[in-house]
């Protein structure tokens, strides 16, 4: 298959040389073509080469990495969404599958221009493994790679039939979801960063100062845990108000098989894959600051629970403590608040738009 993956970063190079691997006629879409090799190498946890996958081409020409496409892949943050979207516009084609890795953030919204030009939308609803550069442009490890995924599609028909390639693909078992909405509303990364990070500064400014980077993960805590699970609930009871099957919005209670905060912080604590990740700050000559540049801020709250809170109020559901971690951020970075997606359509239009 001529597959287009659009970005080169930790998961878009990981797909990259894994594709080309399986045997796939790959493209790599980045604006930094000269710092790639054309073969790519995929490493374990220890440094062992798993195996190498030779790009047919990486290009920063548009039109080249579109011509070229069967199927796309976006790989770049939510927040980039819209100015690739934009970009892809003039060379799209009908009949052009384009998944987006994740497939939460709005991409429904800033991808619907080319559905109406006929190309087919497909998100997953997580990644398929945790990926980390070792060399840019070269190797990659593949770290905590999922036992099976799910996807949803716009049209929602085409699910089944989209689910079967990426099973293929990855290797792994892939559900078709009913609808796209159950990518839109899947409690990851816009539950998951959301509330650690709220948790860990909600007392700070943008000038205040640490004396070292935290662990993201393995100095999770307790109050962590119980903010997620307050918004996972909200957004259970959202999926329940909706008139659509959203039975594959699965609880984080679920997905990590912890029913109480403390097994919660247990559990997210010690996942392996998540060893060694840092928070999102940055050194300075006074010690350590928030970096609000991350995308853990300008996408995980801007084009993730922004995304969530404004499902919730079309559809007149309460959400106290999203609400609580919205407010906390527009206080904090106000400009890029100002700047975050904005929900424009009434409940009847969005279950129109997933029921198609």
């Amino acid at each position: 298959m001529q597959i287009t993956i659009m970005g080169g970063g930790n998961i878009g190079t990981l797909m990259a040389a894994e594709l080309a691997h399986k045997g796939h006629t790959v493209t790599l879409y980045t604006s930094k073509p000269e710092k790639f090799a054309q073969e790519m190498e995929v490493l374990a946890e220890s440094g062992e080469k798993l195996f190498t996958g030779k790009l047919a081409h990486v290009t920063d020409h548009m039109q080249q990495a579109m011509d070229a496409a069967e199927v796309i892949f976006v790989t770049v943050p939510a927040m980039a969404f819209s100015k690739m979207a934009s970009a892809m516009l003039p060379y799209a084609r009908r009949g052009q599958y384009i998944g987006v890795v994740p497939g939460s953030g709005g991409a429904e919204f800033a991808f619907a221009p080319l559905l109406e030009k006929g190309c087919v939308l497909f998100g997953l609803q997580r990644v398929h493994s945790i990926a980390r550069l070792n060399e840019y442009g070269r190797s990659v490890y593949m770290l905590g790679r999922k036992s099976g995924l799910a996807l949803g599609a716009i049209p929602a028909e085409k699910a089944r039939q989209i689910a079967a390639w990426v099973s293929e693909m990855f290797a792994m078992p892939c559900e078709a979801l009913p609808n796209y909405l159950s990518v839109t509303l899947t409690p990851s990364n816009p539950i998951l960063h959301t509330s650690r990070l709220y948790s860990m500064f909600k007392e700070a400014t943008p000038d205040t100062r640490y004396t070292r980077n935290f662990l993201f993960y393995e100095e999770w805590d307790d109050a962590s845990s119980q903010v997620m699970l307050r918004c996972d609930a909200e957004l259970q009871q959202l999926c329940q108000v909706i008139p659509l099957d959203l039975s594959g919005v699965k609880s984080l209670k679920e997905h990590y098989e912890s029913e109480t905060p403390q097994a919660m912080t247990e559990k997210i604590s010690h996942i392996e894959a998540f060893k060694g990740l840092l928070s999102p700050m940055k050194e300075t000559e006074n010690g350590f600051a928030i970096d609000l540049g991350s995308r853990y801020f300008t996408a995980d709250f801007s084009y993730g629970l922004k995304i969530i809170r404004d499902m919730a109020e079309a559809f007149a559901v309460p959400t106290p403590q999203m609400q609580t971690l919205w407010d906390w951020y527009r206080r904090l970075a106000p400009d890029d608040a100002r700047g975050a997606f904005r929900l424009a359509m009434p409940a009847e239009a969005l279950v129109a738009l997933y029921a198609g």
